[in-house]
Parts: C-alpha cells; sequence; structure tokens
C-alpha cells in the first residue's frame, strides 16, 4: 500500500486514537506499527479476534490494567551470565501473571472464543518461570521469605536478632533514665547497625561509637558498648541474606534464560490482548463493526461515516459534556449511504462546493484501509466491501514548488505510476481529477481515464464539477451517478447522496454564503446568463425533489422500523404468554396424574379436568360444512363431526345393536358412541383437508396398540405406558392386538388389565373386528 496514500487518507490518525486506547507503551507501539494486509485469510481472523474479544471483555467486565515493559530483558537474557535484579523479577511476574490469567480465562471459554483459544495456545506459557515467580517476588518487589529454606532461617534470625536488640535498648534507657535524650523511637538502623538517636548536647556522657549525625545536626546515632557484639553478629547474618538471595536470583535468571521463547511468546500475547481491547474500545466509540470483504460483493456502505470525523467529534463532546455520554455519536456527523449496483464499478458525485464530495471518498477510502487492517469501522448492518487490495487516492494537492510540478501535472504523474498495476483489485479515488487545466480538455482527459480504469476492472468514485462528466455518469455502462443535496430553502448542505441524478455546482450561493459583495455575484449571475447556462436552474429543481425524496424515504425507514419494533414486541408477548401456559398445563397434568396415581381423585375427573384443560387452550377446528343431528338413518361414507375431539370423520361401519358406530378419523379407525357424533351436509368420500389447528391430534397409537411379536416382560412395560397416555387422550377406550398364538401373551395383557386402575373393563372383540386376537379395553 502507498504511503502517499495512507497518508492523503489520513490513516495515521485512525492508527493514533487506536494507540489512545492501549494501555501499554508496547501496545501503542504495536497499534502505530498496523498495516493493511493483502492476505484476506489473515484479515478475517484479526476481524474474528475483536469481535471475540468484545465477548470475552464483556463477560470479564474488567479492562486490561497497565503492565510493565519485559522486551528490553530479552536481550539481557540472550547475554553471558545474564542476572536479574528483583525489580526485573517483579516486572516479569506482572506482565506474564497478566498474561497467564487472561489465557486462564480464555481457555474456560474456548469452544465460544475459538480464535482467542489459537492464538493463547499458539506457544505454551513459561508455566515454570512463572509459578517461581509467584512464589519468590512479593507484590512490594522484594523476595519472599519462602523463596528457599535458607533465606527463611536467617531472616528469621535476624528478625529475633532485631527483637533482642530492641528490648535491650529499652531496658538501658530505662536504667540510665535517658529516655528524654532519645529522639524518635528507642532504636534505628544507621551504616546497617543498630544505634540510639540521641539528642545532640547529650555527646559524651555515654561510651559508645558515635555513626553519624542527622542533616540538622540535631541527632546523633549513637552505638553504645552493649549493642556492638549485637551488631557484629547483624553484619554475619546480613551476609548470609546477601548469600541466599543471589543464590534465588540465580536460579531464577537461570530459568528464565531457558524458557525465554515461551516468555517471548507470552509478552506478543499480552501486547496482542492490548491491542485488540484497544479495537474494542474504537469499535465502542463510533458504534462500529468488522466489515466483511467479499469476492464477489458488491460495494454496499449503508450508515457510513468517516471515523476521523466521528473521533473527534466524540473528543470534542466528551470534553464538553465532562464525560458523559462518551460514547454516544455526535448527530452533526450525517451517516452517508455509499452504494453501487451490481452492473456498476465506479461512482461519479456531483453537486455544490463543501456538499461532503470530498468526505464520502474519504470514508470509503478509510473505512476500506481500516477493514484491510482487520480493524472495525464505522457502518450499519449489511455493509459488505470488495475485495480491494490497492487503494490509490488521488486527493489534495499533490503540487511540488521543489520539483516545479503543478497539481495537474502532480496528478497525471501519480497516476501514470501506477497504471500498469490497476486490476479489479484496485479502488481508485479521484477527488476533481482533470481540474487546473483547460475545462473542455480536463473533462475530456477524466471521461477517457474512467474508461481506462473501467477497461481495467478497477473500481472507485470520482467527485466532478465537469457538465461533461456529469453527462457521462448518466450514460455510461458500468458508471452510476450521485449527487450532494442542499436544503432548497437555506442552500445548507444536507451532507446526502441522492443517486441517478447529478447536482449543480452551486458556485454562487457558496461565494454567496462566504460573502463575496453582492454586486460581484450579479455581475456572475448576468454573465452566466449571458453564456445561456439554463441548465443550473434545472439542476437545482432536480436537488429539490430529491431533498423531497430523501426525506419521504427517511420518514418510510422511521415508520418501518417502529413496525418492527411493534412486531417484535408482539412476539415476545406471545412466546412469553405461550411458555406460561405451558407450564401451567405441565404442572396442572402432572397434579391431576398424581392424584389419579394416588386414589384422590377418580379417572373420570381427571379426565374432565384435562379436556376443561384442553378447550382452555385448543380452539376447534373450523367446519366448513353445516353440522346437523345425526339422522336415524347413518350409512358408510358419510361424513360427521366427533364432538370429543372436534374432528372430521367418515364413518365405516354402524352396529345398531350398541349403537355404536365405526368411524375413520385421520386415518385412524374407532367406535364412537352416535350421540357423540354429528351429520355433516354436503360432504361425501373421503375426508377434507383439516385447517391449520394450534395443537396437533392424538397420532393413532393412542387408540390401537399392536403387541403382536413381542416378549411378555416388553410388551406390558409399552402396555403401561400405552395406557398412561390413553388415559390423558380422552377416549372411552382402546384395542390392544396381541394375536392369537397360544394364549400366553393374551393371557399376561388381561392379568395386567384386571390390575390397572384405570380399566373399568376388558373383553375379546367380536370375530369381525379380531376375536380373540384382540382385547377391547373400556375406561372407566
Amino acid at each position: 500500500m502507498e504511503e502517499r496514500t495512507l497518508n492523503a487518507l489520513e490513516f495515521p490518525k485512525v492508527l493514533g486514537h487506536l494507540a489512545k486506547r492501549c494501555s501499554s507503551e508496547a501496545g501503542k507501539e504495536a497499534a502505530l506499527s498496523l498495516r493493511p494486509l493483502e492476505d484476506f485469510d489473515a484479515v478475517f481472523r484479526r476481524q474474528r479476534l475483536v469481535e471475540e474479544t468484545l465477548i470475552w471483555s464483556a463477560r470479564e467486565k474488567s479492562r486490561l490494567p497497565s503492565f510493565p515493559d519485559i522486551s528490553p530483558l530479552f536481550s539481557f537474557l540472550e547475554g553471558r551470565d545474564p542476572l536479574l535484579d528483583t525489580d526485573a523479577l517483579w516486572a516479569l511476574r506482572e506482565s506474564l501473571g497478566l498474561a497467564g490469567n487472561i489465557a486462564e480465562s480464555i481457555h474456560a471459554e474456548a469452544s465460544l472464543l475459538p480464535a482467542l483459544e489459537d492464538l493463547a495456545s499458539r506457544q505454551p506459557l513459561p508455566l515454570l518461570s512463572l509459578s517461581a515467580l509467584r512464589r519468590c517476588i512479593a507484590d512490594d518487589g522484594t523476595l519472599k521469605d519462602e523463596s528457599s529454606p535458607g533465606l527463611l532461617l536467617v531472616r528469621s534470625e535476624i528478625r529475633a536478632l532485631h527483637q533482642g536488640c530492641l528490648r535491650k535498648a529499652k531496658e538501658y534507657a530505662e536504667r540510665y533514665n535517658i529516655a528524654h535524650y532519645l529522639q524518635d523511637d528507642y532504636m534505628t538502623l544507621a551504616s546497617d547497625r543498630y544505634v540510639l538517636p540521641l539528642k545532640a548536647n547529650f555527646k559524651g556522657r555515654l561510651q559508645g561509637i558515635i555513626h553519624d549525625y542527622s542533616r540538622t545536626g540535631e541527632t546523633l546515632y549513637f552505638e553504645p558498648l552493649f549493642l556492638v557484639e549485637q551488631n557484629n553478629r547483624l553484619q554475619e547474618l546480613k551476609q548470609q541474606e546477601r548469600e541466599e538471595e543471589s543464590k534465588i536470583l540465580h536460579q531464577m535468571t537461570q530459568l528464565l534464560v531457558q524458557e525465554l521463547p515461551q516468555v517471548r511468546a507470552a509478552w506478543d500475547f499480552i501486547v496482542s490482548m492490548d491491542v485488540l481491547l484497544a479495537c474494542c474500545a474504537l469499535m465502542a466509540a463510533f458504534d462500529g463493526r468488522c466489515i466483511p470483504m467479499e469476492e464477489s460483493a458488491v460495494l454496499s456502505l449503508p450508515g457510513a461515516r468517516h471515523p476521523l470525523l466521528v473521533l473527534e467529534a466524540s473528543n470534542t463532546g466528551a470534553a464538553d459534556s465532562r464525560g458523559k455520554h462518551a460514547n454516544a455519536i455526535p448527530a452533526c456527523i450525517v451517516p452517508l449511504d455509499l452504494m453501487l449496483r451490481e452492473q456498476d464499478r465506479f461512482l461519479v458525485i456531483s453537486g455544490g462546493n463543501a456538499g461532503g464530495k470530498t468526505v464520502a471518498l474519504k470514508t470509503l477510502g478509510l473505512i476500506t484501509l481500516m477493514t484491510l487492517t482487520g480493524l472495525p469501522a464505522p457502518a450499519g448492518p449489511g455493509a459488505i466491501l470488495p475485495r480491494w487490495t490497492n487503494i490509490h487516492a488521488f486527493i489534495g494537492d499533490e503540487q511540488s514548488l521543489d520539483d516545479h510540478v503543478s497539481t495537474f501535472t502532480g496528478q497525471i504523474r501519480h497516476l501514470a505510476e501506477v497504471w500498469d498495476f490497476l486490476d479489479k483489485r484496485s479502488l481508485i479515488l479521484l477527488d476533481e481529477f482533470g481540474a487546473g487545466t483547460d475545462p473542455a480538455q480536463g473533462a475530456a482527459l477524466a471521461q477517457a481515464v474512467l474508461d481506462g480504469l473501467l477497461d481495467r476492472g478497477a473500481s472507485g468514485i470520482t467527485a466532478t464539477h465537469f457538465p461533461a462528466l456529469k453527462s457521462y455518469a448518466l450514460t455510461r455502462e458500468g458508471v452510476r451517478a450521485a449527487s450532494v443535496l442542499f436544503d432548497p430553502v437555506t442552500k445548507k448542505p444536507l451532507f446526502q447522496l441522492a443517486y441517478d441524478q447529478v447536482g449543480a455546482s452551486q458556485a454562487l450561493d457558496v461565494a454567496r454564503e462566504h460573502g463575496l459583495p453582492e454586486s460581484v455575484l450579479r455581475r456572475a449571475e448576468h454573465y452566466l446568463l449571458m453564456d445561456g447556462e439554463d441548465s443550473e436552474n434545472i439542476l437545482m429543481r432536480l436537488n429539490k425533489l430529491a431533498a423531497e425524496r430523501e426525506q419521504e424515504l427517511a420518514r418510510l425507514r422511521r415508520e418501518e422500523v417502529l413496525t418492527r419494533q411493534k412486531q417484535a414486541e408482539l412476539r415476545e408477548r406471545f412466546e412469553k404468554d405461550r411458555v406460561r401456559l405451558h407450564d401451567e398445563v405441565r404442572r396442572k397434568s402432572q397434579e391431576l396424574m398424581a392424584a389419579w396415581k394416588a386414589g384422590k381423585a377418580t379417572a373420570k375427573q381427571s379426565l374432565k379436568e384435562m379436556s376443561r384443560l384442553r378447550a382452555s387452550l385448543v380452539q376447534p377446528e373450523t367446519v366448513c360444512q353445516k353440522s346437523v343431528p345425526v339422522p336415524e338413518v347413518l350409512k358408510p361414507g358419510d361424513m360427521v363431526r366427533h364432538r370429543p375431539w372436534a374432528k372430521q370423520a367418515m364413518v365405516l361401519e354402524l352396529d345398531e345393536k350398541t349403537s355404536r358406530v365405526k368411524i375413520d378419523l385421520n386415518g385412524v379407525s374407532m367406535w364412537a358412541k352416535r350421540d357423540d357424533l354429528e351429520f355433516l351436509q354436503n360432504a361425501v368420500g373421503t375426508p377434507p383437508q383439516q385447517g391449520v389447528l394450534t395443537r396437533v391430534s392424538p397420532p393413532a397409537s393412542f387408540l390401537r396398540l399392536d403387541l403382536r411379536g413381542k416378549r411378555a416382560d416388553l410388551a406390558l412395560a409399552e402396555l403401561e405406558q400405552f395406557l398412561d397416555r390413553a388415559l390423558l387422550s380422552g377416549p372411552d377406550g382402546v384395542e390392544i392386538v396381541h394375536g392369537r398364538g397360544t394364549g400366553a401373551l393374551r393371557k399376561s395383557v388381561h392379568q395386567f388389565l384386571k390390575k390397572f386402575p384405570g380399566v373399568a373393563s376388558f373383553e375379546c372383540a367380536p370375530e369381525d373386528q379380531g376375536g380373540d386376537g384382540v382385547t377391547l379395553v373400556t375406561f372407566r
């Protein structure tokens, strides 16, 4: 990527905002060194890391604390006979400990954070060094007593010696009545020896050694003779302590040397996490997202905002409000919808000065750079970019007085340098290309350049005031026109784009807005009329119509959002009611079953209550045919309605002796009472298709159970479950098919039915219904 393109689009400023959000100096340096990637897999991985870091940080609910920079220690550890002091070891403990804590929390959520898990697992942590640092280095940077048995012993002796000396000093002061001559404490250290802090006017009254005086000269540090022997012993112990500490430092340094690759990897990991968390903070600052880049994608950036405008306005707003709503997007930043159709590759933007044409170019360029770097960018839902890797921006003044190059010449030279490298991966941003020379020739050259770029497969945006280029945008295949909008009344820019139209340059209005004398403006309007330029008025009227259209579209979008919100609220309310009713029915069903099994309720009572519950939840199906009382004579093929189940059925067979009717209920045969049926007029043949119901009808297994070919123990277990379900479904009885065979299975079934509490009676079916191979069961 060209450095001049990065600078023209102010990409380093974005990295500066990212660096400000890092917790460490190393993280800031890493953020400032980021550059766009050419490998799209790498872009996707970095975006995935940012998205997962956002999830991780939300779950952890904590920010990364500042941590010391340990990178200078790496070269030192690679040297000859290195020895780290306690300050360096403390810094290593803090940074490596933080890396270990973060890695541990990521490992705990590995299934949710696969990309972060991979980052944390690429190189194992220096576990031995980290364990030793935590065990030996205290929070204040000193060695802990427990670092080694030798250090613990010698420090214990030093503490015991100190207590003994302090006790003797108190006894000495009381015996010689010199407490009033002591300054502050009874005893202190001077030259690494225990001494008494005496007032200077007490000099010469006691035998001993004066080691030093205070800065003011009012206090002398006096070692009485009775402390000499103890101080000599103290020096011996201090020497032993230094030797033990030196051993520990050597051992820990050698351990770190052995694990230096893991130490480096842990450092790289914690710096990467610092930058990733800064990316999340940046995303929150401009309410952005990671924008996907697809091979066959068409440019679509709804709600795009210039990143730097948002960040700088947010900082200003945060400062003005003393930190309140620091992440709120300022209302003055108007989002742009940057769109191309599938058949288009170039967008030509026209319209008045200060209307936002250059901002639109820079917004697309900077968002693309940020996306290629793996950074989030400020755009709305549904944003997507083609896979561009080469971005070339011809924006701003490219003149050079030193090289005697004008703005026009600078743009041409820049384009010539990159022309041979332009292809379908190239995004070209042309701001007023062709200006600075003869307008006719400049416009012709701009059109020819766009033709050449289209032939090479490149894409891009150009901003122009050339009338010829405006016409070109409306007629050239592969090019789309757009215009920046102005308020037709106030002439103020709206910073919005109207597509498939061109806009007036409005130079006179801009000049009037910035205070040019009215007399000059009137002369300009006179010269304009002399040249026959009435197209500006036409374009102004088009601008007015486009502004009104955008207002109407904005209103419709707001109404759509409100409608979606209402729909979401209704869906949420319905789901809550559904869950509540489901839980209520399940609870009541469990209570009824428990009461029935405990003998507190009869089967009829339980079934009646279950029917009431079903009636409260299930609406009977709508029957198109009119139902009338059942005629005295029914015949096979008649359509009836089975009232208990609120279902249509077809008559199969009649039993005049028992006044029972065999019906086909959704493919299931069953015997029903004649009084439970309603005749459906004008309905013959097969039952009509059922309407959409809120509850599925009971399956056939609830009415008929086939046990043929099964072992008795398995058959009885299945029979018990079948009867439980059938009792809850509501029929008067069921059929059990066990076959004739040896009769063993029939006997087992009958013995079971005798003991089952819900069964009122049972009998073998008539010969025409299966005979003794089928048992008819009637419920209580």
